[in-house]
């Protein structure tokens, strides 16, 4: 099927082989087969199917790698996707300026391997190799955040698809401006309801001198939280922050025959300008893990080490998958204070045994935010509903967040005006004003 109006012809697949494709997101939760997918280009061609979404009414769901987890890409109807891993150009890349401006399908992968040379990363990682557009989308942060903050923090500038298909330029790749409304960070999290991103500048950061990796292991979940937090108050330059509890650990064993400690552990990635300072920073990190009764400290110093201790920990996922064959999953997440952190993990493990879940807990733990994945079935789905939802509960009871990266998409929508009160109304009001037709991605983050 081809489609022209007012721009491009664009081609849509609707061939259901195609289509389903699009059906299940990464952790398995199912929607409907969405009426055809297009793959444009840059922006002229995604505004060409905006003006044909509004002349035929039909809702869009844009689309990047498809990494995210909370249901945001799941059709409800009829809705088009738009999937942008065809718009997938590096434009510029700026050493001077310590900047890279790229379309949306572009991977962080893509990215660092043609910044590399210049001595520069781009430092947002979620662990899965998301496209750019797709992570400002979502406001997607990660294992860097401790140190380089989210995507809000590392988006300078962007360039949108408002749903009347106007084009627009929001935010300019200076370090500060005080000009005007900030628009860009209003799309940033919007889980594309308000706009379709379409290109991006983003932050570089140099690539360190000094890095080492470390892996520690606790008798407990609240010691390994309470050496974290001293390392950040004594403003310790680590660039990763990350807890595994004991259920995880002994997953990745099975899963990599690692040998690891059997016991809550902390990865942690120190970064330095030079290897005497890091050095002495990686001692008084010792001196403090030592503090809260370490019982095994695992140091990886060279690359190939490095990347097998932080391939562990991003392969958690896959580890409980093996353990738990058959089962489905949910994978969620919650932020909370720093002074809550041990509770909320302490609360993640004691719901599930108190609803008979096997429950794994880990999380960026440098940022507050706890992650909890659970294996289920047909038989324990509704546990599994029932245990999200006391941990969102105690999450905002404590002064947190529903959700600290993986977003409201479908399944914490109900959460929103427990969390924000009247402010949802505001939103309400933002979204019937730039999408009166409530075409861009219905039903998700709002009601509306």
């Amino acid at each position: 099927m081809t489609i022209s109006f007012d721009g491009p012809p664009i081609e849509i697949d609707t061939r259901p082989a195609v289509l389903d494709q699009f059906t299940v997101d990464e952790t398995g939760q199912a929607g409907q087969r969405p009426s055809g997918v297009a793959y444009p280009a840059d922006a002229d061609e995604v505004a060409a199917l905006v003006h044909w979404a509004q002349a035929t009414r039909t809702p869009l769901i844009s689309r990047g790698a498809g990494t995210s987890l909370e249901g945001h890409l799941l059709a409800q109807g009829n809705e088009l996707i738009v999937d942008l891993s065809q718009a997938n150009s590096i434009l510029d890349i700026s050493p001077v300026d310590f900047t890279a401006t790229v379309q949306p399908g572009v991977t962080r992968t893509q990215l660092n391997a043609a910044t590399a040379e210049f001595g520069l990363q781009f430092t947002v990682d979620p662990g899965a190799d998301a496209s750019l557009g797709g992570m400002a989308a979502t406001n997607a942060s990660g294992t860097t955040t401790v140190r380089y903050g989210g995507m809000h923090a590392n988006v300078l500038a962007l360039q949108a698809v408002l749903p009347d298909a106007t084009v627009v330029r929001l935010g300019r790749a200076v370090r500060k401006s005080s000009s005007g409304y900030d628009l860009k960070d209003l799309l940033i999290g919007s889980a594309g309801t308000l706009g379709i991103i379409t290109e991006l500048t983003v932050r570089l950061h140099p690539i360190p001198e000094w890095i080492r990796s470390l892996r520690i292991s606790f008798p407990t979940v609240s010691a390994a939280v309470d050496a974290a937090l001293d390392m950040i108050g004594a403003a310790l330059p680590v660039s990763r922050l990350e807890l595994v509890d004991a259920p995880g650990m002994i997953a990745l064993n099975e899963f990599r025959g690692a040998g690891y400690a059997e016991s809550p552990a902390l990865f942690i990635d120190i970064e330095s300008s030079s290897e005497p300072a890091g050095v002495a920073e990686e001692q008084e990190i010792r001196r403090i893990v030592q503090a809260h009764k370490a019982i095994d400290i695992s140091a990886a110093r060279t690359h190939t080490e490095r990347h097998a201790l932080w391939e562990d920990r991003h392969n958690l996922y896959f580890a409980l998958k093996a353990r738990h064959p058959g089962s489905q999953f949910m994978v969620t997440d919650t932020a909370v204070p720093y002074a809550q952190l041990a509770t909320a993990v302490d609360t993640a493990t004691r719901t599930g045994e108190e609803l008979g879940l096997d429950v794994s807990v880990a999380g960026h733990i440098g940022d507050g935010n706890v992650h909890t994945i659970v294996p289920y079935t047909d038989l324990n789905h509704a546990a599994v509903q029932e245990f999200s939802a006391r941990l969102v509960h105690h999450a905002l009871a404590v002064g947190g967040t529903a959700t600290g990266e993986h977003g409201i998409g479908l399944a914490k929508k109900k959460y929103l005006r427990e969390e924000h009160g009247a402010a949802v109304d505001l939103m309400i009001a933002i979204k019937r004003t730039l999408d009166p037709l409530g075409l861009f991605n219905p039903g998700k983050v709002l009601d509306a």
